[in-house]
């Protein structure tokens, strides 16, 4: 079943994401320069502190870099890239859902159902089977950035941009979706970065990250640039990591369960520099980051790094790429896949915009030692990215009862499954 997203929300999540690429920072006139000719179009204004272009240097290159608008409408089944994604050898990749506008963050249900929120669209969807065909639900609309999910004991927790709902008993009403109970609304409404990746923890708690209110910026550390905790009915918020400029996606180890996460570095520093982070919070290390004093464990801000060392803060455990959008990750703990693959760290990289030269645009595979550092990282599913140009985008990554693996695609409205043998 397709179900295709209305064309004027699609339209002004669009302009909200991309409304500034077209603007140019002016240059400065030279002292007792004339006034402009009359008729003549005012200069465009620079971009705002929060905007993805901050920071741009005034070049030609760099003019030609902006954030990428996905299609408007989600990609008919037919003309999916599925045959150009390449995975390892005996593992097979094949269309899972289509027709599922904007698809972001994956949960699993108790019985089976995959939930799919969006950051773009204002829906949250439910994709089950019937008969042996698949279907996409609406289950919720009217959002505002519902881009993150997690699922607990038969609820669906909703992440808003500054809020987070809870549906209970979800799967027994999919045709009928309950009323939402408010869990928390006390968070930012700055949109750079405002969407959330959230999950539940080992400890039944609800974690929340509130990313930096644009490129880079020093903002209050006890608002913005850190990931929080709250009880499941919105009580007891604290800050349990700081000095993350911006994640979409962390999991737990399945056995010592300290927290990873990915973080995106800043721009506009150059195009190959900070990577983007996979970083771990154990016991006995420092619980800050380093944004924005510090990026990828070594390399001082230069705006903001005067004064301060990167030894004050965690490094991370393995870089990811510069600019490569390292959005969700889960820890692999099936038994379909090979052996090798156990505990394991699946990565969604959503891909460069801000870079000649496009990296990202795959599913890298982050192989951990048994000290639970980073012994690879390496490439898993490849494909999206051809010329330079990306076909389709990976969002989200997540393992299913049986042990494959789901993906999802914002690019093209899709989700792809990722099976071994048999």
């Amino acid at each position: 079943m397709l179900h295709r997203a209305p064309l004027g929300a699609l339209a002004a999540g669009l302009l909200m994401l991309s409304g500034t690429a077209l603007a140019q920072q002016p240059a400065a006139p030279a002292a007792g320069g004339a006034a402009p000719a009359a008729g003549a179009a005012a200069p465009a204004a620079p971009p705002a502190p929060g905007s993805a272009l901050y920071g741009r240097p005034e070049t030609e290159g760099a003019a030609r870099l902006a954030p990428i608008a996905p299609p408007p409408i989600p990609t008919a089944a037919d003309k999916l890239p599925v045959a150009k994604l390449k995975a390892p050898p005996g593992f097979k990749v094949e269309v899972f859902a289509t027709g599922v506008g904007n698809a972001r963050s994956l949960r699993i249900g108790d019985k089976g159902t995959v939930f799919v929120g969006s950051r773009l669209l204002d829906k949250v969807y439910a994709l089950t089977e019937k008969d042996g065909k698949r279907e996409v639900k609406v289950i919720a609309s009217g959002l505002h950035r519902p881009n993150g999910l997690a699922y607990h004991k038969g609820a669906l927790y909703v992440a808003e941009l500054s809020k987070v709902w809870r549906y209970d008993a979800i799967e027994d009403h999919l045709d009928s979706p309950p009323k939402p109970t408010l869990v928390n609304d006390s968070f930012p409404k700055d949109e750079p970065h405002g969407w959330k990746f959230i999950a539940i923890g080992p400890d039944d708690k609800l974690y929340v990250p509130v990313g930096a209110p644009g490129n880079i910026n020093n903002p209050d550390p006890k608002t913005y640039a850190h990931i929080r905790r709250m009880n499941l009915d919105g009580s007891g918020m604290e800050v349990v990591v700081q000095g993350v400029r911006n994640t979409v996606g962390f999991d737990w180890h399945p056995t010592t369960k300290e927290l990873y996460f990915t973080d995106n570095g800043r721009d506009w520093v150059s195009e190959d520099m900070p990577e983007d982070e996979l970083n771990r919070v154990t016991a006995s290390g420092k619980k800050h980051f380093g944004y924005p004093f510090c990026h990828q464990g070594n390399f001082a801000d230069p705006e903001h790094g005067w004064g301060h060392s990167c030894d004050d803060y965690e490094p991370p455990v393995a870089l990811l790429g510069p600019h490569s959008a390292a959005l969700g990750m889960r820890f692999y703990t099936g038994d379909m896949f090979p052996a090798e693959y156990k505990n394991a760290i699946f990565i969604a990289r959503h891909g460069s915009w801000n870079r000649t030269k496009k990296v990202g645009g795959d599913v890298m595979v982050a192989k951990l030692n048994p000290d639970g550092s980073v012994k690879s990282v390496e490439p898993f599913l490849t494909g999206f990215l051809e010329d330079n140009k990306y076909v389709a985008r990976p969002v989200d990554v997540q393992m299913m009862k049986d042990g494959s693996l789901l993906v999802s695609d914002d690019y093209n409205g899709a989700v792809y499954r990722v099976s071994h043998g048999g």
